[in-house]
C-alpha cells in the first residue's frame, strides 16, 4: 500500500499558497484492507475513506471508461493493480495532476510542474473530453490564476460544445463551478474562457456584455452581472443555470428597483424603499446599494443610506396608536416617514 498527496494540495504548494484541504490517492490496496487499517468508508460512487486519526479524504486509485454523456456517464474501476499513472491521467490538468510522496517526493507525469512556471492551463489526455463540466473548471482556473489556456486545450474546449457534450451539463453543477469561477480574483477571465470555446453564447445568451471590475460577496457579483438585464432575461438566467434564491433575488431586486436610485424628494425615498422592502430586509437593501454602486460610477448612496435610517426609525406601533382606524395606518405611517426623511435632509 502507497500513499500520496495529489490535486490541489501539491499544486498550491508549489504555488506557495496555503494549503486549506488535502486529498490522498492510495495505490496498492482493497476496501477490506483500509477497513481493516481504521479507515471509515464514505464514497458512494468509487471507493473513498476518512483517514482514522485527522478524517482527510483518502481514495483508492482508480480509473474511468467513459459509458454515456455527462459527468455521470463513467464506469469506475478501482482495484490493487490500478496505478498512480493511470489514476492521475484521468485528472482535468497537468497542473492538477501532480502527486507527492510520503517523504516530499514529487511525482510529476504529465509536466504540470512546468505548466505552473509557465502558467498554463493545459489537459491530461484525451480523457478530458469525457466530462464537459471540465470546460467550466478551465475557465474557473483562469479566473483564479490569470493562467492563459494551451491552444490544443483550447481547441479541445470548441470541440466539445461544437459536438453536443458540452449540451449535457447539468445545471447543479454549472451553478457550482461558475459561482465559484465568480468569487475568484479575476472572473473576467472566466468569461474570456467561455466565449474562447463558445460556450457563453449557449450557456448565458442573455449577456450582452460583463463588468470589467468585480467585488463583493457573490449575490452582490452576480447581481452587478445581471444588473443591464430585463426581468425576463434575469428570469430565464436563473431559470437555467438554477440560481439559489439569494443571488436570484437580489438581481431581480436591482432590475426592478434601479431606475428609482436618483431620489428627491421624500416620496420617492420611500418608494424606493418600499418597492425594496428596506424596512424588512435592510440587510439585502445594503447589498443591492452595493451592487448599484458598482454599476452605476459615480453614484452616490450616502444619501439613501441616512434617509432609509431616518424613515426606519419612525415607532409604526406608536403610529398605529395614534391612528383612527386600522385603515388609517398605512397613509399616516408614510406621512410620518416622509417627514422623518425631510427632517434628516439626505
Amino acid at each position: 500500500m502507497e500513499i500520496y498527496v495529489v490535486g490541489g494540495a501539491v499544486r498550491d504548494e508549489l504555488l506557495g499558497l496555503a494549503v486549506q484541504d488535502r486529498d490522498f490517492v492510495v495505490v496498492g490496496a482493497t476496501p477490506e484492507q483500509m477497513v481493516a487499517a481504521g479507515f471509515k468508508p464514505v464514497g458512494r460512487d468509487f471507493p473513498v475513506f476518512l483517514h482514522p486519526k485527522t478524517h482527510e479524504e483518502h481514495a483508492l486509485a482508480r480509473t474511468e471508461r467513459k459509458s454515456g454523456r455527462g459527468y455521470k456517464g463513467f464506469t469506475v474501476y478501482s482495484a490493487p493493480d490500478v496505478t498512480l499513472e493511470q489514476d492521475l491521467r484521468r485528472r482535468d490538468l497537468t497542473i492538477n495532476a501532480m502527486a507527492k510522496k510520503s517523504d516530499g517526493t514529487l511525482v510529476d507525469l504529465f509536466g504540470g510542474k512546468a505548466d505552473l512556471d509557465n502558467r498554463v492551463l493545459r489537459h491530461v489526455s484525451e480523457a478530458f473530453a469525457e466530462d464537459p463540466v471540465r470546460i467550466l473548471r478551465v475557465a474557473r482556473f483562469a479566473a483564479r490564476f490569470g493562467f492563459r489556456i494551451a491552444d490544443e486545450t483550447l481547441a479541445l474546449m470548441k470541440t466539445m460544445v461544437e459536438n453536443g457534450e458540452a449540451g449535457h451539463l447539468v445545471a447543479e453543477r454549472v451553478w457550482q463551478e461558475f459561482a465559484k469561477g465568480l468569487v475568484e480574483p479575476q472572473p473576467g477571465r472566466m468569461f474570456e474562457a467561455l466565449e474562447q470555446c463558445g460556450l457563453r453564447a449557449k450557456l448565458l445568451p442573455e449577456l450582452k456584455s460583463v463588468p470589467r471590475i468585480f467585488s463583493g460577496p457573490l449575490p452582490v457579483r452576480f447581481g452587478l452581472l445581471c444588473f443591464s438585464l430585463n426581468e425576463a432575461e434575469i428570469r430565464a438566467l436563473t431559470d437555467r443555470l438554477k440560481v439559489p434564491n439569494e443571488e436570484r433575488e437580489l438581481a431581480l431586486l436591482a432590475c426592478r428597483c434601479k431606475d428609482l436610485l436618483n431620489p428627491s424628494k421624500p416620496a420617492e425615498y420611500l418608494d424606493l424603499f418600499k418597492r425594496a422592502d428596506a424596512f424588512r430586509r435592510p440587510e439585502r437593501f445594503a447589498l443591492f446599494l452595493q451592487t448599484a454602486r458598482l454599476a452605476q460610477s459615480g453614484l452616490n448612496t450616502e444619501r439613501m443610506e441616512k434617509a432609509l435610517a431616518a424613515a426606519a426609525a419612525v415607532d409604526a406601533g406608536e403610529v398605529a396608536r395614534r391612528a383612527g382606524t386600522p385603515a388609517e395606518i398605512p397613509a399616516l405611517l408614510d406621512l410620518e416617514r416622509e417627514q422623518a426623511i425631510e427632517k434628516g435632509k439626505p
